[in-house]
């Protein structure tokens, strides 16, 4: 009994195969934050659409010159509007960072960094019908340069 005690214990302590990350599910994920990214700098809308869950909220909180913060946020529609206008395609090639790094995985849900051009997003990603897709961002501009003004 003491021996199938310690080895429910075991067991227990152990990840399941259900909630462990896959291969494909880690080339999905960072496929679709490249879609995301890629598609902001290349003004395809349809890439970042595809990235996006339809309910999606992005945001940033934003702090003014007395120190008071708010929040911006963006929708899904706002961001391919925003894609479909151009996007990033204004960011000189050489400037356009796209470094995924999946931070981690569990089920259906996984988190995610994206360092870009002159900003960082962290996103929150759910596999919904089947594939991918982000549904929060909170995003973070790169601070101002010794003397530069933000």
């Amino acid at each position: 009994m003491r021996r199938m005690m310690i080895l429910l214990v075991v067991l227990a302590g152990m990840p399941t195969l259900a909630t462990a990350q896959s291969a494909a599910d880690s080339a999905a994920i960072r496929a679709t934050a490249l879609d995301y990214i890629e598609g902001w700098y290349t003004g395809d809308p349809a890439r970042m659409e595809r990235a996006l869950h339809p309910e999606l909220a992005k945001r940033i909180v934003e702090t003014d010159s007395r120190g008071r913060s708010r929040l911006g946020q963006q929708s899904a529609m706002t961001l391919v509007t925003n894609t479909r206008r151009g996007g990033g395609a204004d960011i000189p090639a050489d400037q356009r960072k796209r470094d995924v790094r999946i931070l981690d995985v569990y089920g259906n849900a996984a988190s995610v960094r994206v360092q870009a051009a002159t900003w960082v997003d962290y996103m929150h990603v759910a596999k919904s019908n089947g594939r991918w897709v982000i549904v929060n961002v909170l995003w973070e501009l790169d601070p101002p340069a010794a003397g530069a003004t933000r």
